[in-house]
């Protein structure tokens, strides 16, 4: 049994989404404010904490909020609105998560009180988490009665004070302003069985869940106490300096995670085991050793209290006795040391030096605290060592089926280099038990929200789910994210995860956290166009931009992922000129040249003969997906220059030629050149045509060119910001810039009645 997918509905930015999870191990990846931690707060809410606020509503449900508020309003008693409120118009904006299980047959006395039918053998099955008004009629006569209570104050105080007393605000303003206070008061999660008959897949990324019968009743309890045991390290509050997190009760440091996994696993005087006799045995040696010296110790001074005629014939004599037992020994800082290996003078390693924990590098102590975290959670489950021996058994001590294991960011507590290590290994750290390991009757799930390249690097494919910003649907609307399971992107599974890792995984992940992607042709522009960008481009610094060298011209295979992705990109790629008899020729109009690169043939404009791709206008080198994707292809175009005070054009091929045609007197000026920027120096000196020069600089760049060393030299040379940028280029990297502008633009709505402004200002 494990789940197999997870829809939330009205929490936060997820309106309605469907997140599928791998038998294993899932990533949440996506850019800053995409959804990820809303996901990860959804399950860690409804499954571990089950204490929401109002503002873990969907933001565009407020309104309708206060609206059946201020219904309530126009009722004159409490008694009315209590007998007319109904639940009915909560249900559609109300904060849901739905679990989908795959049950074998041979599991279904696990979830008895989740079958739909009783005719119900295998397979999908549904169970529905809702976040509901306790008594939708008591609520209402409750803030009816508040509201005119709030009324009744002012007008008294009016009559009492005349208009000197002003306009005061008064709680509650509005039901979202009343829910602001009583929502744990009047809110519960109600627990509802769904029918995998009704369950569908969702249209164009949204979720479709299944409308609840109105005959529906909440199922009694929770069925999953004894279905789902769930464990979660938090971003904000797992760790940290102080020694135990106070909404979770996880001890923070590596020594206090020691005693706690002692005091729940492996203390010998809580319930003993024959192989703990030894040491509780020796424990009481000692205490027995160390009263005897105490009591020796103390003979002199307790002497002297007889001085003041204590003990009498009838008192009761003094003694001192230690308490000595095995927690205490891991009672202290030091409990935790680090070896350190020290070399004698026969030049032999040995490990003499200890120091206390906070001496290690706090990315390893972290590490550790967090592998401590999980092999406890993992223990507890299984009820290792002193939990298995309970004389009382609770739903708590149940083995149950599945293990979900939540990590947010693990990488607001480790260093990229330990990133790594603890992805590769978490997910078998949780498994490390001799009745886990590869048996399917138990089963743990590890699902992990993170903003690291570091973590993605290690993931694979399949592993991931990416969240994506939407666009607001209509003006007063808000944004919201959708989910999308990447592990089919290029095709079967197994072609995915080929071509993951000979290139993804061996170049760049950031682009699953990108605001926007520019790919590049070779090594120059990879060096060259982040120069550009702060030099001429001020808004693109402040995006997150994935800068991708995969070679312009095979840019059309990642095509897939990043219209599945919807990931805004700019495509900077090479005109690759050709005949059809000698292949590569140098650019020319009216000769019947095609391309050669399969991106602009394919992909954007879509063009192959040269004389079209010249000619191509912007909207054709463009394609607008929605509203906030586009994608944009940049190749080099003719452009006027200027030799010996006449205009001629030239028609440049590569990303080197036509920055030296943006860049004439800066290069002809550069008497310190060497390489292919020395060659390119002496063509512009020497010819005095276009057409001399373009072809002079076409030969120089096919002669085995080194064009990372020619980007190099220049910015040794030249100060990159004098630098003119080529006009091919200037005009993508300036498209990118209006639409990232225009991407992050959220459309906010109206104003409502009782905002945050009102909640701060009544009393």
């Amino acid at each position: 049994m494990h789940i197999k997918f997870v829809e939330i509905s009205n929490f936060r930015k997820l309106q309605s989404v469907r997140i599928e999870l791998t038998e294993e191990t899932t990533l949440f990846v996506g850019a800053n404010n995409s959804g990820k931690t809303s996901a990860m707060e959804a399950l860690r809410l409804f499954l571990v904490v089950k204490r929401f606020s109002i503002n873990d509503f969907t933001l565009a449900h407020w309104a309708t909020i206060n609206s059946i508020g201020n219904a309530w309003q126009a009722f004159a008693t409490a008694e009315e609105v209590e007998t007319a409120a109904s639940s009915t118009e909560w249900e559609s904006i109300l904060p849901t998560l739905d679990l989908w299980f795959h049950v074998e047959k041979n599991e279904i006395h696990h979830v008895s009180r989740l079958l739909p039918t009783l005719d119900w053998r295998d397979g999908l099955l549904g169970v529905r988490l809702r976040y509901e008004p306790s008594d939708v009629g008591k609520m209402a006569a409750d803030y009816l009665g508040c509201h005119l209570e709030a009324q009744s104050t002012k007008t008294q105080a009016k009559e009492a004070e005349g208009d000197e007393i002003g306009e005061v605000k008064l709680w509650p303003q509005s039901l979202l302003e009343y829910l602001d206070r009583r929502l744990h008061n009047r809110f519960a999660i109600r627990t509802y069985a769904l029918d995998p008959a009704m369950c569908v897949a969702p249209e164009n990324g949204i979720a479709k869940p299944q409308l609840l019968p109105m005959s529906s009743e909440a199922i009694e309890d929770n069925p999953l106490d004894r279905l789902v045991r769930v464990n979660e390290i938090n971003a904000q509050r797992g760790l940290g300096q102080g020694a135990r997190n106070a909404e979770s009760g996880h001890p923070r440091r590596v020594t206090d995670q020691v005693r706690h996994y002692w005091d729940h696993h492996l203390d010998p005087s809580d319930r003993p085991m024959p192989s703990d006799l030894v040491a509780m045995r020796a424990i009481e040696k000692a205490q027995e050793l160390f009263d005897k010296t105490l009591n020796t110790t103390f003979a002199d001074t307790l002497a002297e209290v007889g001085d003041f005629g204590y003990p009498g014939q009838t008192d009761p004599e003094i003694k001192i006795s230690a308490r000595i037992s095995a927690t205490d020994t891991l009672n202290h800082d030091a409990a935790v040391q680090y070896e350190v290996a020290a070399v004698t003078s026969e030049g032999e390693t040995t490990t003499v030096l200890r120091l206390p924990e906070h001496y290690n590098g706090l990315g390893y102590q972290n590490l550790i605290l967090m592998f401590f975290r999980l092999v406890s959670f993992r223990d507890s489950w299984m009820r290792k060592g002193k939990m298995g021996r309970s004389g009382t058994v609770t739903d708590a001590d149940v083995v149950a089926p599945l293990h979900l294991v939540l990590i947010e960011e693990p990488e607001a507590h480790l260093h990229a280099q330990v990133q790594q290590v603890f992805i590769r290994k978490a997910y078998k750290t949780l498994r490390k038990h001799e009745q886990l390991g590869d048996n399917k009757v138990l089963r743990t799930q590890l699902v992990v929200s993170t903003h690291s390249s570091h973590v993605a690097h290690e993931a694979k494919f399949s592993w991931l789910r990416y969240f994506r910003r939407l666009p607001a649907s209509k003006i007063g609307a808000v944004p919201t994210s959708t989910v999308i399971n990447l592990s089919d992107v290029f095709g079967p599974v197994k072609e995915t995860e080929r071509f993951d890792t000979r290139y993804l995984r061996s170049t760049h992940c950031d682009l699953f956290f990108a605001d926007a992607v520019i790919l590049v042709e070779g090594p120059a522009e990879k060096i060259l166009v982040p120069h550009f960008i702060r030099s001429h481009f001020d808004y693109l610094t402040q995006c997150y931009l994935s800068l991708l060298e995969i070679g312009g011209s095979h840019a059309h295979r990642l095509r897939p992922l990043i219209e599945k992705m919807g990931l805004l990109t700019l495509v900077v790629t090479d005109l690759d000129s050709e005949n059809d008899a000698d292949g590569h020729e140098q650019p020319a109009r009216g000769k019947g040249l095609k391309t050669g690169n399969t991106t602009l043939k394919e992909w954007l404009p879509a063009l192959a003969a040269v004389d079209d791709l010249f000619k191509a206008s912007e909207e054709s080198k463009t394609k607008i997906h929605d509203q906030i994707f586009s994608v944009r292809v940049a190749y080099q175009c003719p452009v006027n220059i200027t030799l010996d005070e006449t205009q001629v054009e030239v028609l440049p091929s590569t990303f080197e030629d036509a920055l030296a045609f943006a860049n004439l007197a800066s290069f002809a000026e550069m008497d310190k050149a060497t390489g292919l920027m020395e060659k390119f120096r002496k063509a512009i000196v020497e010819n005095k045509s276009g057409a001399a020069l373009s072809k002079a600089l076409y030969d120089h760049l096919h002669s085995n060119a080194k064009k990372a060393e020619f980007a190099l030299d220049l910015l040794e040379i030249k100060d990159p910001e004098t630098l003119i940028v080529p006009s091919y280029l200037g005009e993508g990297l300036g498209w990118l810039q209006s639409q990232l502008r225009r991407k992050h633009i959220e459309i906010l709505p109206p104003p409502i009645d009782g905002d945050d402004n009102s909640k701060k200002d009544s009393v």
